[in-house]
């Protein structure tokens, strides 16, 4: 394998959970369902709860101090996505948020407008914009190759025309894994005066993008599969916030937090979002050099994590029995492995489990996409997904395991 630019106990060491004697010796390959919290944001959590689970934002000091630690959050997101607070919007989920978004939308755009969805996304970021159909909104879908799950530009290039007012993508698929040339996408929509709407859910946990070399006007992703609590953030152009209906109580129109997300998450875990970005610090620290923090981190991350699936997709070209959805190029996908086998992924998950791998099987709410790829979604994928914190040692015990129980 090739040399690691993090080294694997010093990052294991922000985890309590590889200190947790019940979770002792099992490889956690199920990172794209949930990753597993950093201590910076346990900590956080704990000391709102303790300290300052007040109603915030009032005049006294456990208030203002609540809405302080609050505050850091927005600032702290923003700056590790190089865009101004007022980008940001936390909710109770990317689902929520995206049903919230997608209701405003639909009281924004006119009968005869079109917006373009994809069948490689998530249901959060495609379903919901789908039921714009039934306000006389024409819902134009790009399509994956249904042998690699890819979708390619030049099939986006043919549904764009100035009707089109929004493009929603995933910036990388949670089956497929391959990362979306998301700049591309945002430039050919603008071209056509359309906004994009990207769905980070399954690329933010191997680092935070820069917002403005992406170009996208929103951006979503979950902050508990992304070492956080479990809530929804959002990133959405100010301009674009203002523009689209209120959806928030009237007397909050002109307050862009309150706007798009009318039902908020727990003060405590959205002060302890902004503890994501310090350990994303904390990344860039580990791997040395100089200059933007979350640029070094995001970096050392994908670094990491290149190295590690290598050697994982090296052993499934060799398989016979197994068919790998996504590109076998390390460089071009995220560490999220899916597998089309003869029985159902979920089965084999559980043969899986008694090797000490917790990996999981089914649909992952990707019916369109199972569906495009010929796969019935009941029988779904076997999925093995990791991050920066997984060690050599458990792609050895996966590959073992793997060898194991499809022979």
């Amino acid at each position: 394998m090739t040399a690691l630019p993090l080294d694997p106990a010093r990052i294991r060491a922000h985890f309590p959970a590889f200190a947790e004697p019940s979770l002792a010796g099992q490889a956690f390959f199920e990172n794209a369902g949930g990753s597993y919290t950093a201590r910076a944001v346990l900590d956080t959590l704990e000391h709102f709860y303790r300290a300052t689970k007040v109603q915030p934002y009032g005049v006294y000091p456990a208030s203002i101090a609540a809405g302080d630690a609050m505050n850091r959050s927005y600032e702290r997101i923003a700056q590790a996505f190089n865009v101004d607070p007022d980008w940001i919007h936390f909710g109770p989920s990317t689902s929520a948020n995206t049903y919230v978004l997608a209701n405003a939308f639909g009281a924004w755009l006119k009968p005869g407008d079109a917006i373009v969805v994809t069948n490689q996304d998530h249901e959060a970021n495609t379903g919901n914009w789908r039921r714009l159909a039934a306000r006389g909104i024409e819902v134009r879908e790009w399509q994956v190759d249904p042998q690699t799950g890819r979708l390619d530009l030049a099939g986006l290039d043919a549904i764009l025309d100035a009707k089109v007012r929004l493009v929603a993508a995933p910036h990388c698929s949670n089956i497929v894994g391959e990362i979306n040339p998301i700049a591309e996408i945002s430039a050919r929509a603008h071209a056509v005066g359309a906004v994009t709407a990207i769905d980070g859910v399954s690329y933010a946990p191997h680092g935070l993008p820069d917002l403005n070399e992406l170009g996208a006007d929103i951006y979503l992703f979950s902050a508990y599969k992304v070492y956080g609590p479990h809530l929804g953030v959002m990133a959405i152009r100010p301009s674009l916030a203002l523009d689209l209906p209120n959806q928030g109580h009237y007397f909050n129109d002109t307050k862009l937090r309150y706007r798009l997300t009318p039902a908020g998450p727990d003060h405590a875990q959205i002060a302890a979002v902004g503890a994501i970005v310090d350990y994303f610090e904390t990344v860039a620290d580990i791997s040395g050099g100089t200059g933007n923090p979350f640029a070094r981190a995001r970096k050392a991350m994908r670094s990491q994590e290149i190295a590690l699936v290598q050697p994982l997709l090296d052993y499934l070209r060799g398989k016979n029995n197994v068919r790998l959805v996504g590109p076998d190029d390390a460089e071009s996908r995220a560490p999220t492995i899916s597998l089309i086998l003869s029985e159902p992924g979920a089965a084999v998950a559980a043969r899986l489990a008694k090797h000490g791998v917790m990996a999981s099987g089914g649909n992952f709410y990707a019916v369109h996409l199972l569906e495009a790829l010929g796969v019935d979604p009941n029988h779904g994928v076997l999925r093995l997904s990791f991050v920066h914190y997984t060690t050599p040692e458990e792609i050895t015990q996966l590959i073992a395991a793997l060898d194991a129980e499809l022979p």
